[in-house]
């Protein structure tokens, strides 16, 4: 395809696509970018925020007049909606797991002429997951884990997460709900029944504000979970978890699979 062809002026609402762009070399391609844009850090000093993630001026967004823009999920639909209409061309991801998660990284290459360089970044992201996965395969048991993603009310974790609990060796325990692409419909109605789910080790990623471990362990009920008396409650950052770019890959299913042998080697100390 020739060059000319190609967008020049690529505005991205999400920070998923931002890092990709980097990653590929293609930076000079970013007109603006999503105020909660946090990979790379770079990125924030060098190129315009013109939007919110939700919410925004459409005016912000038409005066880096852009050729492309790129967004993520129904929360986006209707500026979605509003930049089509205004003219611009827009292209919707809508990425929930991890092999949604590659694709998404080949599909940016293609749109940008980059699609070698992306199918060698799919590659080596592939090369983590093997990797993670054959080590996982040595753990003498599976953690039974509870990944919350807000507290109140208590949210558990997105279908890529759960995957890459899976992927790190252990088990979610609301696997069923992780197919939900909304947050309200994975809500725990009653936070006894992750009592009665029993994890082993709870993780927090609270997006958006601070987790604090000493108020998991301090729920009514909560004393006798394992994962409480074992002082098995833990934090990774929703910017390396809850965002469903190679950085969800890079650095947050090695975190998952280092709490996981972590968890083993305590056990298996306790055992003896």
């Amino acid at each position: 395809m020739p060059a000319r062809h190609l967008p020049q002026r690529i505005v991205c609402l999400t920070t998923e696509t931002v890092e990709v762009l980097y990653a590929l070399g293609e930076q000079d391609r970013i007109a603006g970018i999503s105020g909660y844009t946090v990979f790379p850090k770079e990125a924030r000093k060098e190129k315009p925020k013109v939007f919110a993630f939700t919410s925004g001026d459409l005016q912000k967004i038409l005066a880096v007049q852009p050729d492309l823009v790129l967004t993520f999920s129904n929360l986006q639909a209707e500026i979605s909606r509003e930049l089509i209409a205004a003219g611009v061309p827009v292209y919707a991801f809508n990425q929930r797991s991890v092999d949604d998660i590659l694709a998404m990284i080949a599909t940016v290459g293609r749109l940008v002429g980059a699609e070698e360089k992306a199918l060698a970044m799919v590659a080596e992201l592939q090369a983590v997951i093997d990797g993670v996965r054959s080590e996982a395969a040595t753990l003498p048991r599976k953690p039974r884990v509870y990944f919350e993603e807000w507290d109140e009310p208590p949210i558990s974790g997105i279908r890529w997460v759960s995957e890459m609990i899976a992927i790190a060796g252990g088990e979610d325990i609301f696997a069923e709900r992780a197919l939900c692409q909304s947050a309200k419909d994975r809500i725990i109605a009653d936070p006894l029944e992750i009592v009665r789910r029993a994890p082993d080790i709870i993780i927090g990623s609270w997006c958006g504000k601070h987790f604090r471990p000493e108020r998991v362990a301090a729920r009514e009920g909560w004393s006798a979970v394992p994962a409480v008396a074992g002082a098995q409650i833990h934090e990774l950052k929703s910017a390396v978890i809850l965002n469903p770019g190679p950085v969800a890959i890079r650095e947050g299913l090695p975190a998952l699979a280092q709490l996981f042998r972590q968890w083993a080697a305590a056990a298996a100390g306790a055992a003896q």
